[in-house]
């Protein structure tokens, strides 16, 4: 058996139907931030990461749907690099 590890950051990317679009919007923006169009991430308990997955599977329809949640131990242990406009009008560059 694999080793069960605490994932404490997330990622999640999404292409839903237009009909759920809202619906899975606003599950992602209650566990994570929003971070570009269908994309958002953040930190996250993984109590937190099991209701966001459970909470999502009960909205989407899993043959027109797709889901990806990226998950890692913490937001330490990636790269980001950022080609082209960086629109983030979401207010929180303005939290000091």
């Amino acid at each position: 058996m694999g080793k069960n590890f605490n994932y404490n950051y997330a990622f999640v990317f999404y292409d839903v139907n237009e009909k759920r679009v809202g619906k899975v919007f606003k599950v992602c923006k209650k566990y994570l931030s929003h971070f570009q169009k269908s994309v958002f991430r953040g930190e996250i308990t993984p109590a937190n990461l099991i209701l966001l997955k459970n909470d999502l599977n009960n909205i989407i329809n899993e043959c027109e749907d797709f889901i990806c949640i990226i998950k890692l131990m913490n937001n330490n242990v990636y790269g980001e690099e950022i080609l082209g406009n960086k629109v983030t009008e979401t207010g929180e560059d303005l939290i000091l």
